[in-house]
C-alpha cells in the first residue's frame, strides 16, 4: 500500500519547467511551526491537525499549528524571557530581529489555531486560563491582523517564554512549488492548567496522536502528511516524554532541508537531501498521484475533548 506522502499531480510539469529555466523560483516566507507535546501514561502524545480539503496549499494533510511571521514583531520592544535573542538569532540562523520574529510567530500560531499560549505576566510563570469573551476578541483580532503580537504582549502586560520553546528542524519549501515557505519546526510542552482546542479556520479536525501511531498511519496510507512533517514525527518517537523531547532541542542539526528535483531522461527524480524515504522517480506519463482522506483513531482523545471535531 502507497504511504500517504503529499505529492500533487502538478509538480513533475514544474520541476521540468524548472529545469528547462522557464519557471522562475518564488522567494519562500517565513513561517514557523509548533509540535506541541503532553504527557501520558504510555508516553508523549502530540497536537495535529487536520487542514480542509479545500485548502490551496496542503489540503487533507495532517500537520502541527503554524503560519506566517509577522515582519511587525521583527524589531517591537517586548517583554522576553529565556535565551537572548543574540542566542535565538544562532540558533536559528537569522539575524536578532528575525530571530525575534519568528519566536513570536511560534508562540502566536500556537494560540491563534490551538488556543495555547506560551507567555505569562512575569518571566517565570505562564497564563493559565485563555478562554472568555476577552481573550478570544483579541486571539480574532491577532488571526486578522488587526494587531500584531507584540502589541497584543504588550497590551496583556505578559512576557514571551522564549525558553519554553525548542528549535527542531528547518524546512524550506521546493523552488517548484507555487507557495514558498521556509519553516523553523519547535517542540514545546503544553502549558499546566490549559487545554487545547480547534480554534483555526483551516482545519477541520484536531487530535492528540502518539508520533509513533501517527507515523503508522502515515506508513499505511490512512494519514496524509508532508515530509516535514512525518520527518519530524519520526524524531519524536525517540523520547519517552515531553521534557525529554525539549531537552534534546538543543542538539537538533538546524540546517534546512530543501528538495531537490533533477532529470534522468524523461524521468523526475525528486529528492531531500537527508532523507531517503522521500525520494521519488516519477515518469514522463505518471498520472494524478491519489491522496487519503481518513482519519486516525487516536489512542488519546481528540483536542476537542472526545468529541468528533
Amino acid at each position: 500500500m502507497a504511504n500517504g506522502q503529499w505529492y500533487p499531480p502538478q509538480w513533475p510539469d514544474r520541476i521540468r519547467a524548472l529545469a528547462a529555466g522557464t519557471l522562475t523560483p518564488v522567494t519562500p516566507k517565513r513561517a514557523a511551526t509548533v509540535m506541541l507535546l503532553k504527557d501520558t501514561g504510555t508516553g508523549p502524545v502530540v497536537h495535529m491537525l487536520r487542514r480542509r480539503a479545500s485548502m490551496a496549499f496542503a489540503g487533507g494533510a495532517y500537520a502541527y499549528p503554524g503560519g506566517g511571521v509577522d515582519p511587525r514583531d521583527d524589531d517591537r520592544d517586548i517583554g522576553w524571557a529565556g535565551p537572548t535573542r543574540a542566542w535565538w538569532a544562532d540558533r536559528l540562523g537569522v539575524d536578532e530581529t528575525g530571530a525575534q520574529a519568528i519566536v513570536c510567530a511560534a508562540v502566536r500560531e500556537t494560540y491563534e489555531e490551538a488556543g495555547v499560549l506560551l507567555a505569562g505576566p512575569t518571566a517565570g510563570s505562564v497564563v493559565g486560563d485563555t478562554t472568555g469573551a476577552d481573550w478570544e476578541a483579541d486571539r480574532a483580532a491577532l488571526v486578522a491582523r488587526e494587531l500584531s503580537f507584540a502589541e497584543f504582549l504588550d497590551r496583556r502586560g505578559l512576557v514571551l517564554r522564549s525558553d519554553l520553546l525548542g528549535a527542531w528542524a528547518r524546512w524550506i519549501t521546493p523552488e517548484f512549488e507555487e507557495r514558498r515557505y521556509d519553516t523553523w519546526f519547535f517542540v514545546a510542552a503544553l502549558p499546566e492548567g490549559q487545554r487545547t482546542r480547534n480554534a483555526s479556520t483551516e482545519a477541520d479536525r484536531t487530535v492528540w496522536i502518539p508520533p509513533a501511531e501517527a507515523a503508522a498511519g502515515y506508513d499505511k496510507g490512512e494519514l496524509l502528511m508532508m515530509p516535514p512533517t512525518i520527518a519530524t514525527l519520526r524524531a519524536l518517537t525517540a523520547y519517552g516524554t515531553a521534557a525529554e523531547a525539549l531537552a534534546a532541542a538543543p542538539g537538533r542539526d538546524m540546517t534546512p532541508v530543501l528538495a531537490e528535483a533533477r532529470l534522468e531522461d524523461d524521468e523526475v527524480v525528486l529528492s531531500w537531501p537527508g532523507h531517503d524515504e522521500f525520494t521519488k522517480h516519477v515518469p514522463a506519463t505518471a498520472g494524478p498521484t491519489p491522496t487519503s482522506s481518513a482519519t486516525p483513531t487516536p489512542t488519546a482523545t481528540d483536542s476537542t475533548g472526545g468529541a468528533p471535531a
